[in-house]
């Protein structure tokens, strides 16, 4: 079958774009700080860099302008005479004591004198203006380098979904597994069919979203994900597959997502993966294969057949029929 347009893909990111915004595009830049995190990395460096550079020119200038203004470029090297900054000739020179006041390196060449007070104003205003800038900046880049978006990709998903009888129950089964030695704490598992249909009132509901249980009301979904485990969703009149066979499910169009929600042990932030299997992704009939042994004094998790299964003996029918 041809493989069609997915809700979510396979590797968590959501294929929605938001479009005719019209005037609430404006609510981003109400909200600066996240339109900032959110963007690419290559925006991000571009915003910084522009930025400081625009901000250090703009000062600079200001500098060399009072130093204009006041003729101490051209008297900047008599002895007897008293200049705003001391040592400043030039825009470069202006710049480079910009650039020691900023970031207090305090050479001790330029400096400002006590008979400048437009000097003393505008060397509070860059302290102040300084200050904000790089809380905001430096910030931003901090939150968004330290984003737990990463660790998503060590968590692993099957690659299909299957299919089969478990204690005499028709279920619907997919694996998780945790690549690394960290814990998840408090990892909780969710599912949603992505599914169009009709109401009977008439109204059509393209991308409608309902809800799969996967032990919520046992607790299974609070997963210990030390070793891969197996999610199962049991198919019973309750479930949206109460009614789903293997002849059916040919001709089926849905879409299961799978959330995976956790927070990361080493930083204590909330971490979210996320993937999706569509009807050509469940295979009816099948179980995973085992992937934990028994070694001298620990269990070895072998994770080459983490995406492997095999066919078991399967009723073709629904839980209806």
């Amino acid at each position: 079958r041809r493989e069609r347009q997915r809700f979510v893909d396979k590797n968590g990111r959501c294929n929605v774009q938001h479009g005719n915004l019209g005037g609430e595009s404006s609510r981003y830049l109400s909200d600066l700080f996240t339109t900032l995190v959110d963007l690419k990395w290559r925006w991000n460096l571009l915003i910084f860099l522009l930025t400081y550079t625009v901000a250090w020119l703009v000062m600079a200038s200001m500098w060399w302008g009072i130093a204009y203004l006041r003729g101490d470029l051209h008297r900047a090297r008599d002895n007897t005479y008293s200049p705003c900054v001391a040592n400043v000739y030039n825009f470069p020179s202006a710049f480079l004591f910009f650039i020691e006041t900023e970031a207090t390196i305090g050479y001790g060449h330029r400096y400002i004198t006590e008979r400048c007070p437009e000097g003393i104003v505008l060397f509070l205003f860059q302290s102040l203006l300084g200050s904000i800038v790089d809380a905001f900046l430096i910030g931003c880049m901090f939150i968004k380098m330290s984003q737990p978006k990463k660790r998503a990709e060590t968590l692993m998903f099957s690659r299909a979904a299957v299919v089969s009888q478990r204690d005499g129950k028709l279920c619907l089964m997919f694996r998780v597994g945790n690549l690394r030695n960290s814990h998840m704490v408090s990892a909780q598992i969710r599912c949603k069919l992505i599914k169009s249909r009709q109401t009977p009132e008439g109204e059509f509901l393209p991308l409608d979203q309902c809800e799969l249980d996967v032990g919520f009301g046992t607790g299974a979904d609070q997963l210990f994900l030390v070793s891969p485990l197996t999610i199962c969703h049991e198919i019973n009149s309750k479930s949206p597959f109460f009614c789903l066979s293997q002849r059916t499910l040919r001709s089926e169009q849905f879409e299961i997502v799978v959330i995976l929600e956790g927070i990361v042990e080493t930083t204590g932030m909330t971490c979210q993966a996320r993937t999706s299997y569509t009807e050509d992704e469940v295979l009816w009939g099948h179980r995973f294969l085992p992937v934990m042994s028994l070694e001298d004094g620990f269990f070895r998790v072998d994770y080459s057949q983490f995406h492997a299964t095999f066919e078991v003996p399967t009723p073709p029918y629904s839980v209806k029929e």
